[in-house]
């Protein structure tokens, strides 16, 4: 009887704390459809930040669980569920599609639409798809990605970008960068003053997708600055109801350059000047150096990201900072990034008002190494000793003179390159803001309006300095030579519209409609202050501002789920032009035919998509040189250009040149497209036909005597003309639980040609292009009607019997038994006929392979490096005591003076790159899931171009900084 009393008295004490009794549950997560694990679920106890996601196997284990309290299980393009807590401890769940969700959202610029409603050319490339490796520079993560765009990569210099062309560009001296528009804020064109890349204030790692807008029936909305095409970039947030994830993710790196210009060792190079007539052994030194072996060095680099995200009810976020440091392959470059990126989301009002924040805050520091350092490596007499402590340099070796009896550098001689790098001193910090805060709120008496506010700033300030000591060779004045600048870059954004949706049921017929207004202002200024020659002197303060006003509408419909039409219109007010051309309209229309939705292919098992598309649209560039073209504007002097009064010296201000009509550039696009998916979508892609058209072309033309202030003008002149077929396609080879595996394939031809240029009927008129190096003022290429902007202007080479080049023969073209300039032929180019990307991403269980190929085909470059020291006079006849090295391509052409106009100089330049390969292994746990991956990028090129790299921008290969082969090791931790 005591026990059992004892027992009663325990029960109904323990009775109550069961209440209170906190609980773990475990389960599994599959999808309906297949019976397949889904891994990344997020399950969260409703209204608590209490949660965790499901592992590879869709496996979970939640604890602190409370009876009465509700776990929701949600995971994008899945219907969330929501299932109350009675005390279970296995939940086992099976999500279903969300068929609202299963064609995918891309963005088309002030809204979005579906992929199989979309009616122009619009590609989206998301982060799974990315290229691997340290990528400082965000477009690096398309490269070869996409159809019609071609991203050719900068020198190898660190954070350097690279150069992005959508369908090749449409502009002569305009501006060829498409748009870009970052979470809703349309960059300058004009980039950021001091920053080796304007996008480089991006984190990578923070970006979720780009959305390629191609053609004008998607770019048309942007009106005035999409002639180039748009880039849309949407940065990762938070997600809903997602329990708190911290992610540290490590990659570093290590580069070497692959290859050196082909020049003369030391024993050659003497060899050479003793067996030259006229040469005077005596000024060759005793030492064996290799400039470019001392100039180069291994990079090494490190990123790492720190992020939390975390979704409480309807509040969620996500913060990221980002420390980027590498050093270059050439000695003392320097680059480094902090960045600290916040994403900020509130739904208030039952969902009706959306708040969105979004801000990317970088700090960027800069050192510059000397670029002349590349071509002086190239250039150095390599019998000549890196140090010298008897001359009065530093205690580097320079040519040198005796002046007044004392020491002094031959001012016209090649500079030693490690004093160059040595005792230069090139460096600058910028501070970037790129923020936008967007309000969106569905307008509660009509269903379906919902009103739109984006305000948004681009802010950046940018310091440096440079410096360079008296006593080095490359300063020619008598004291220090100095720099100190700053700049201002500050772009205001405030979009406001209204989009309308509805369905009209008697036409079964879906309606989207939008309307809005848009103002954006630009603004920079720069100060400089420092020395020019024997003098300190400040600059005057340069600024400048402009503003864009903008009024923008769409319509878009879709009838019977079948037919789709979709119309635009932007009118767009600059400051930049004058009054009486200051407003543009640019107009769009465009339609679609699914034909996968009619009767007939209904129950298709084979074809899963069918889409016809067709569009036409009108653009403009308003990015044609400096603002206020068409006022009378004066310059001040820079340099000497001072007049004496008495014992001081006044600079002077100089009226420029204009051109009161000057207005922007205007294109005309015509695209046709098909879409197609197969086999339940395991192979889908696209083809695209376009046609553009530029008219009221900007060029800089000759133009008479006394009729303005130069002799040479910018103004609206010309017409060109680009076509182009592109076709991207996907498959997946291999679709399981285990083991998936998808390759993607695109290419792209493209033509374009100038077919009007010249102001007045002059058939043969051309404008010289393509500065080079060798002799002055001399160009290799030309604008000229019926050619492409890239062509080569040059000589045509007669060769022997035995296949060497006779110098200086060249073919007769005209037959007048002379060789004239009139023999001259445009010849060649340098934009390919067609390029490429192959893409593999292959997954078996926790492992991971991916790969990128490019190519580029029908294009060809100029070997500057091997015409402007490619010849004996080169490097003897120079203008002081000293000699100059040789590329050794003068031991096979034997030629003795320049023939820098020779087209035996002209190299295909056709390659294959295999840009990088990953391989990664992720390790799920319960608490923390670890992937390490290894990633080799710049791997291998295939090409038979002679120099360094096949890929230069403009097909002039001259002191190309080199791209180094690096090795990445990544690791990550997802707490």
């Amino acid at each position: 009887m005591r026990n059992l009393i004892k027992s009663t008295l325990f029960l109904l004490f323990m009775l109550p704390m069961s209440f209170f009794a906190q609980n773990t549950v475990s389960g599994n997560v599959t999808e309906t459809a297949t019976g397949l694990p889904v891994p990344g679920v997020n399950v969260i106890v409703q209204g608590t930040s209490n949660g965790t996601t499901t592992d590879f196997d869709g496996n979970y284990t939640i604890s602190n669980v409370s009876n009465e309290d509700v776990l929701v299980f949600s995971f994008i393009g899945f219907v969330t569920q929501q299932i109350p807590y009675e005390g279970q401890s296995t939940i086992d769940i099976t999500l279903d599609e969300d068929a609202a969700t299963l064609d995918e959202v891309v963005l088309i610029g002030y809204g979005a639409t579906s992929e199989q409603d979309a009616t122009g050319a619009v590609e989206k490339i998301s982060s799974e798809t990315f290229n691997q490796g340290a990528v400082v520079a965000p477009e690096q993560l398309i490269a070869g990605k996409s159809a019609g765009v071609q991203i050719t990569p900068g020198g190898g210099a660190p954070g350097q970008g690279g150069t992005i062309r959508i369908r090749g560009g449409s502009s002569l001296s305009a501006s060829n960068d498409p748009l870009i528009v970052v979470d809703g804020v349309p960059l300058d064109q004009r980039g950021v003053a001091g920053s080796r890349n304007a996008l480089n204030s991006i984190n990578p790692n923070e970006i979720e997708d780009f959305t390629i807008l191609k053609d004008a029936a998607a770019t048309s909305i942007y009106g005035s600055r999409a002639s180039n095409g748009v880039i849309l970039i949407t940065t990762k947030k938070g997600k809903k109801d997602s329990p708190f994830q911290f992610t540290y993710d490590l990659k570093t790196s290590i580069g070497n350059v692959l290859d050196k210009v082909d020049v003369l060792n030391a024993d050659e190079f003497r060899n050479l000047i003793n067996n030259t007539e006229g040469t005077d052994p005596s000024l060759l030194g005793n030492a064996n150096t290799d400039w470019q072996d001392e100039i180069y060095e291994t990079s090494v680099g490190a990123i790492h990201n720190f992020t939390a995200t975390q979704g409480i009810g309807n509040f969620y976020y996500r913060l990221n900072f980002n420390h980027t440091a590498e050093t270059g392959v050439i000695r003392k470059d320097y680059y480094e990034r902090n960045a600290f990126n916040i994403s900020l989301n509130q739904d208030l009002f039952d969902n009706s008002l959306k708040l969105t924040l979004t801000s990317k805050n970088s700090l960027d520091k800069n050192k510059f190494s000397n670029g002349g350092a590349i071509g002086s490596a190239v250039a150095f007499d390599p019998t000549q000793p890196i140090y010298d402590d008897t001359l009065p340099f530093g205690g580097f070796f320079e040519f040198n003179r005796l002046s007044g009896g004392e020491i002094t550098q031959q001012n016209l001689a090649t500079r030693n390159p490690i004093a160059l790098l040595e005792q230069t001193t090139d460096q600058n910090q910028t501070r970037r803001s790129i923020t936008n805060l967007n309000a969106e709120y569905k307008v509660p008496f009509l269903t379906g309006l919902k009103a739109v506010v984006s305000a948004g700033f681009d802010y950046a300030e940018a310091d440096g300095d440079k410096f360079t000591p008296v006593f080095a060779a490359s300063n020619t004045s008598n004291i220090d030579q100095f720099e100190d600048y700053s700049n201002i870059n500050r772009n205001l954004l405030l979009d406001t519209y209204l989009n309308y949706k509805t369905e009209l049921g008697f036409f079964e017929t879906d309606v989207d409609v939008t309307a809005g207004h848009s103002y954006q202002e630009f603004y920079s200024t720069s100060n400089v202050f420092g020395t020019e020659q024997d003098q300190i002197r400040a600059l005057p303060r340069d600024i400048n501002r402009n503003s864009l006003e903008s009024y923008f509408a769409r319509a878009s419909f879709d009838i019977n789920n079948r037919y789709l039409i979709s119309g635009s219109i932007r009118a767009d007010g600059s400051s930049r032009v004058s009054p009486d051309n200051r407003w543009g309209y640019f107009p769009a229309a465009s339609i679609g035919w699914k034909i996968h939705n009619e009767e007939f292919l209904e129950d298709s098992r084979v074809l899963n998509e069918l889409k016809l598309r067709g569009g036409y649209g009108e653009t403009g560039n308003y990015e044609i040189g400096r603002n206020y073209g068409y006022l009378g504007l004066y310059t001040p002097s820079q340099g000497g250009a001072r007049y004496q009064f008495g014992n001081e010296f006044i600079g002077t201000i100089r009226p420029e040149e204009y051109d009161e009509d000057l207005k922007w550039e205007s294109l005309i696009n015509y695209n046709a497209g098909i879409d197609f998916g197969l086999f339940d979508n395991r192979l889908s892609g696209s083809v695209d036909g376009y046609y553009r058209e530029t008219k009221d072309l900007i060029a800089t033309v000759p133009v008479p005597a006394g009729a303005n202030l130069s002799d040479q003008l910018l103004t609206n002149v010309g017409t060109t003309v680009s076509k182009g077929i592109e076709v991207g396609i996907s498959g997946d080879i291999a679709r399981s639980e285990d083991f998936n595996w998808t390759l993607g394939y695109n290419i792209s031809f493209q033509e374009l040609e100038i077919t009007e240029l010249s102001l007045g009927d002059d058939a043969n008129f051309f404008i010289p292009q393509g500065g080079i190096s060798g002799g002055v003022g001399n160009n290799i290429q030309l604008w000229k009607e019926g050619f492409d902007p890239t062509t080569f202007f040059v000589f045509r080479q007669v060769y022997n019997d035995a296949g060497q080049p006779i110098e200086g023969a060249y073919v007769d073209v005209n037959g007048d038994n002379q060789i004239t300039e009139a023999d001259k032929q445009p010849y060649k180019k340098a934009t390919p006929d067609y390029y490429m990307g192959l893409t593999n991403t292959m997954n078996y269980k926790d492992f991971d392979f991916s790969f990128t190929f490019r190519g580029s085909f029908g294009n060809y470059i100029y070997n500057n490096t091997q015409s402007a020291n490619g010849f004996i006079e080169a490097g003897t006849n120079t203008p002081e005591n000293y000699y100059s090295n040789f590329n050794s391509n003068v031991l096979e052409s034997g030629f003795v003076n320049s023939q820098f106009f020779s087209d035996y100089y002209l190299q295909a330049a056709d390659f294959v790159k295999l840009d990088n390969v990953s391989i990664g292994y992720t390790i799920p746990g319960e608490k923390v899931d670890f992937r390490a991956s290894l990633t080799a990028t710049n791997v291998l090129t295939i090409t038979d171009y002679d120099g360094l790299d096949p890929e230069v921008f403009g097909g002039i290969d001259n002191n190309f900084y080199p791209r180094s082969r690096r090795f990445v090791l990544g690791l990550n931790f997802a707490f």
